[in-house]
């Protein structure tokens, strides 16, 4: 009897060793389990420290709800603080147009009366300015909003051609004024991940400088180029180019290159156009050499994993 007990013995050490091992196998995955869901409520937004028992939490979950719960409060106040920045955005954009549309206004009854020849250029001058001015804030406006998350970008599947299209017939009277040749390449059927209004902002950034700097007889050339992952916007001038000690300055904010003193505009334009890439899964390159033109390249994501990128 004795030797069977033990006998009996290793198994029931085994038995009990087994049993132990499922329990905190189990007990293991239920952490687990409760480390995921507060994980998942973290993500939704909709994660709140008193949900959990902490007396039953182990130390680990403990320090990931305390975590969590800092998390929760820094995104609440972050929200709150971007309300803030989009009120007073919105202030300042209200505030400010009145008085630069009240300017032109009176300029324009101004120009309505006899002026001498030194009045009428000073009145010349007068809305170039203001329209000057008009435009930064509009510029400034536009950045602050992608900067800050207030606007945001929705890209979708759409086709590149009727964008295209309309970017280049709002350029073409300018340049045909200006005596540059503006073509389009027929864009087919190219599709990309894009969000329409604020692309052809960008783009419109980016011929807006060809016409600017190509001089007249030179000729702009609008292309779309479709590879595996991504569709290219080119936009190819004649103009003097960019030099190559200058290509990765010319995307900050008003950067202004010295060859550039004498154009108009303030430097926002193709930091703009580089915010509303990146934005979207995008990017912009530029492609030159002094005396040869430049080529602006704007490449757009095909499939809308690669557009899930957030704004800055």
């Amino acid at each position: 009897m004795v030797d069977l007990s033990l006998k009996a013995l290793p198994l029931l050490a085994l038995a009990l060793a087994a049993g132990l091992v499922l329990w905190n196998h189990i007990r293991l995955r239920r952490t687990f389990r409760r480390l995921e869901d507060m994980l998942d409520r973290a993500l939704q937004g909709q994660f709140r420290e008193e949900v959990f028992d902490e007396s039953r939490l182990s130390a680990v979950e403990a320090r990931l709800a305390q975590y969590l719960a800092v998390s929760a409060a820094g995104a609440r106040e972050l929200k709150e603080e971007k309300d803030k920045i989009k009120s007073l955005i919105a202030d300042i954009s209200h505030q400010t147009k009145t008085p630069v549309s009240n300017v032109l206004l009176y300029a324009q009854l101004l120009g309505e009366q006899p002026l001498s020849p030194e009045g009428l250029d000073c009145l010349a001058a007068l809305e170039g300015q203001t329209e000057k001015l008009r435009s930064l804030i509009e510029a400034l406006v536009k950045t602050s909003r992608l900067e800050t998350g207030v606007l945001a970008l929705h890209p979708r599947p759409a086709a590149l051609a009727p964008m295209l299209e309309d970017c280049a017939a709002q350029f073409a009277p300018r340049a045909a004024e200006k005596g540059v040749a503006l073509s389009l390449v027929p864009a087919g059927d190219n599709t990309a991940v894009f969000d329409p209004k604020w692309t052809a902002e960008a783009l419109c950034n980016l011929l807006d400088n060809a016409v600017k700097y190509t001089p007249p007889g030179g000729a702009i050339t609008l292309q779309a180029v479709s590879y595996e992952l991504f569709c290219r916007i080119n936009v190819a001038d004649t103009g003097p180019g960019v030099p190559e000690e200058e290509q990765s300055k010319i995307f900050r904010r008003f950067y202004r290159s010295s060859a550039a003193r004498d154009a108009e505009g303030v430097g926002i334009g193709l930091y703009l156009a580089r915010q509303i890439a990146e934005g979207q899964g995008g990017y912009i390159r530029v492609f030159s050499k002094p005396g040869r033109g430049a080529k602006f390249s704007l490449f757009l994501p095909k499939t809308q994993a690669h557009a899930e990128v957030p704004c800055q």
